[in-house]
């Protein structure tokens, strides 16, 4: 028995003698279903055909649910009004506290006492932060007090405060910078030590004095910790404030707690605290907003 072999050149011609044979009817038509051109439908991700709940609806989704839970809780009786005050009930409280003008008082001299304090301590946090990174012998001489200080519950120093500044506006103020230096300290000067050393060595390969790489390379790579600490910082100083509107306050937010305390009115307890709350959510929001403007030329994942 003998095997033929096809010269070399002649598969394509046999393929496509196949390929045709197989397209065709025995009558010689091709199939019209086969001549028609393939229907090609593109590739959709799944996450991409799912239906996208709008952001802000899932994020309001949390804090309705609780507060319905709230409001059904009081309405059953298993939370009651000297425990805690219903929804209902703390808008009134909240509405007749604007209406006669206390609480827009209160707030107006609690943020002045936030403002105060955040320009202090951010003046003073930068500052540390600023020698003690940018300088070895300002290392050696700052770094080791601030962090022995830092390790002292601020609010331990409340007593040496109201000996040393009295009982009025300043021993709070104190308080508050206390609080807001410590993290923009923390911060500022991780930022300046973690700036890429391949950046300082092409800037000075540019040409760039000490001063220009001061203000080109490092600050500019120090300002992401900078805003991750101003976030901090203003975190903190609401959490001061609550502890220092307690040192013989006349007025403030903390002021209406105090007295709402003393009578078991946790309607109004729980509107200062909505209070504090929304005036940090909106510090951050500030913040937050800065970060984008100062910071577009950083590229950061969003999240899916």
């Amino acid at each position: 028995m003998s095997i033929s072999h096809a010269p070399p050149g002649s598969h394509g011609a046999d393929i496509s003698d196949i390929s045709a044979s197989n397209l065709t009817k025995a009558d010689g038509t091709a199939d019209a279903d086969e001549r028609a051109p393939l229907d090609l439908q593109p590739l959709v991700p799944s996450s991409s055909r799912r239906a996208r709940v709008p952001r802000w609806l899932r994020r309001t989704t949390g804090p309705l649910v609780l507060l319905a839970l709230w409001q059904l809780l009081s309405s059953t009786g298993v939370l009651t009004p000297d425990v805690l005050a219903s929804p209902g009930r703390i808008a009134q409280v909240g509405r007749d506290l604007i209406a006669d003008g206390s609480l827009p008082s209160a707030m107006g001299t609690s943020l002045q006492r936030v403002a105060v304090g955040l320009l202090l301590g951010t003046v003073v946090g930068t500052g540390l932060a600023l020698v003690s990174g940018l300088f070895r012998i300002g290392e050696d001489l700052v770094d080791a007090p601030v962090q022995m200080l830092r390790t002292v519950p601020f609010v331990g120093l409340i007593p040496l405060f109201i000996i040393w500044f009295g009982i009025g506006e300043a021993p709070k103020v104190a308080i508050i910078t206390l609080g807001v230096t410590f993290p923009l300290y923390l911060n500022v000067y991780a930022g300046i030590r973690g700036v890429d050393s391949q950046l300082i060595e092409a800037g000075e390969s540019l040409g760039l004095s000490r001063w220009g790489l001061v203000r080109h390379v490092v600050l500019p790579g120090a300002l992401p910790g900078a805003m991750t600490g101003l976030r901090y910082s203003l975190g903190i100083s609401w959490l001061a404030l609550v502890f220092a509107e307690q040192v013989n306050a006349d007025s403030g937010i903390g002021f209406l707690m105090v007295q709402a305390r003393d009578f078991l009115r946790t309607d109004v307890i729980v509107v200062c605290l909505i209070v504090y709350a929304f005036l940090g959510l909106l510090a951050d929001f500030v913040v937050r907003t800065l970060e984008r403007l100062l910071l577009q030329w950083r590229p950061t994942f969003t999240g899916r």
